[in-house]
């Protein structure tokens, strides 16, 4: 089921799946978390979908449910030891440990082949968006980082734009490719020319006026 679909992205010999969107789009991913939110799945349900599957076993043979917490409550605190015991103090602050760590996390994707500019795209970005608030760096990439698909060039010619993009298409020939120092003018109305409404009144009481001369006319003849 889904435990075997995530097992087979796992480690150096992980294999892809294509996976069929709602909008019947087609992606391709070994990312177990891509899988998972493709499938509307929280990532969570899995490893605890997992832990009550093994947990059956002893229920089914009469095991109190309060013993079987008991042992994964212990598991739980030999598995924390374990990691304080193994664990490596991180500088965010030190680029090459940042990019190294990054790294290992997509030698098994597909864009392993530049892991070096992924990594690089990746840590600028997140240093882009990064804010403290309240004596905390707070770093929200769903709300201020945003992934935006270019036609034509090469993988090499991506980049990290420290600002705001806006992808529209050039409508006429002549309009400038680069502008230096733009004054940028932000409106909440469309920009297009519209007739005023004191126009149009005014050719309706014309109208009127010009209608009520003609019938005058033809009622006196």
């Amino acid at each position: 089921t889904i435990a075997d679909i995530i097992r087979t992205c796992l480690g150096p010999k992980s294999m892809m799946k294509m996976l069929l969107d709602p909008m019947g789009g087609i992606v391709m991913t070994n990312d177990g978390n891509a899988i998972l939110r493709e499938i509307t799945m929280a990532s969570l349900f899995f490893p605890a979908g997992e832990m009550l599957s093994v947990a059956e076993h002893f229920l089914e043979q009469q095991m109190h449910p309060t013993v079987v917490i008991s042992a994964y409550r212990m598991a739980l605190d030999d598995m924390i030891s374990t990691l304080k015991k193994i664990s490596t103090p991180v500088d965010v602050n030190n680029r090459e440990m940042m990019l190294n760590i990054i790294n290992s996390s997509i030698t098994t994707k597909v864009i392993s082949r530049w892991s070096s500019l992924a990594c690089n795209i990746a840590l600028d970005a997140v240093k882009t968006v990064q804010f403290e608030e309240n004596g905390r760096k707070e770093i929200d990439i769903k709300k201020y980082a945003r992934v935006e698909k270019i036609p034509g060039g090469i993988i090499e010619d991506s980049c990290v734009l420290r600002g705001v993009m806006i992808n529209k298409d050039v409508t006429h020939p002549r309009m400038r490719r680069y502008i230096k120092n733009p004054r940028i003018v932000l409106l909440d109305s469309s920009l297009e020319y519209k007739k005023g409404e004191s126009q149009v009144r005014f050719l309706s009481l014309f109208l009127k006026v010009e209608s009520d001369i003609y019938k005058d006319k033809r009622d006196e003849n």
